[in-house]
C-alpha cells in the first residue's frame, strides 16, 4: 500500500517537472455565443502555444464556458501534439522555408545572429516558444491566427537539418557542408 502510494507520488512529481520545463503563451482568446430559447450562452475558445525553448513546439485549442478551463484544455492538447524542429547553432533555421495552412501563408528566412525574432504576434509566439532567437517571417494572405499558427508549424515541419539530409542521401555531414561552400567553384572549374 505505502508503495503503491509512493510511486503514485513520484510519478506525479515526474509529470509536475515535466510540465515546468515547457513554457505556454496564450495566442488568442474567442468569445463565442450559442443562442438558446432563453437568451444567449456564451462559451470561450483559446489558441495556446507551448514549447520547451529548445527545439520542441507544440500548439492546441480548447474550448469551454470559463476561460481557464479554456486555457488549460488547449494547453492539454498542445502537450500531445509536440514537434521537434532541428535549429541552425541552436538560434536559427537551417534554410529559408514557406508553409500554408487555407489561406494563411507564412515565409521564413534563416538571420545572422543578433536579428531577433522579426515576426507578427502568432507566430512570433511560436518562435519565443520554440527557443529561436534570429528569424525574420512575413505573414501573406489570412490572418486568421488559427490559420497563421497552422501554418507556421506546416513550414516548420518542411525544416531539413544537414544530418537529416546527409543521412538520406548516405553522405557524410562533413561532404555535404564542404559542397554548400565550395559549389559555385567546382561548376566553373569543370
Amino acid at each position: 500500500m505505502a508503495g503503491e502510494r509512493e510511486r503514485g507520488g513520484r510519478e506525479r512529481r515526474e509529470r509536475e517537472e515535466r510540465d515546468s520545463e515547457f513554457v505556454d503563451k496564450l495566442v488568442h482568446i474567442n468569445r463565442v455565443a450559442k443562442v438558446v430559447k432563453g437568451g444567449k450562452r456564451f462559451g470561450f475558445a483559446a489558441l495556446v502555444v507551448i514549447g520547451d525553448q529548445k527545439g520542441r513546439v507544440g500548439f492546441g485549442h480548447g474550448k469551454a464556458r470559463e476561460v481557464p478551463e479554456a486555457i488549460r484544455k488547449a494547453t492539454e492538447s498542445a502537450k500531445r501534439n509536440l514537434t521537434r524542429v532541428p535549429l541552425r547553432e541552436g538560434r536559427t533555421l537551417h534554410h529559408d522555408v514557406a508553409g500554408r495552412h487555407g489561406a494563411g501563408k507564412v515565409f521564413l528566412r534563416a538571420a545572422p545572429p543578433g536579428t531577433g525574432i522579426i515576426a507578427g504576434g502568432p507566430m512570433r509566439a511560436v518562435f519565443e516558444t520554440l527557443g529561436m532567437q534570429d528569424v525574420v517571417a512575413k505573414s501573406i494572405g489570412s490572418s486568421n491566427p488559427y490559420n497563421m499558427v497552422r501554418a507556421t508549424f506546416d513550414a516548420l515541419k518542411r525544416q531539413d537539418s544537414p544530418r537529416s539530409v546527409a543521412s538520406r542521401r548516405s553522405l557524410k555531414v562533413s561532404t555535404l557542408q564542404s559542397r554548400r561552400q565550395g559549389g559555385d567553384a567546382e561548376v566553373v572549374a569543370d
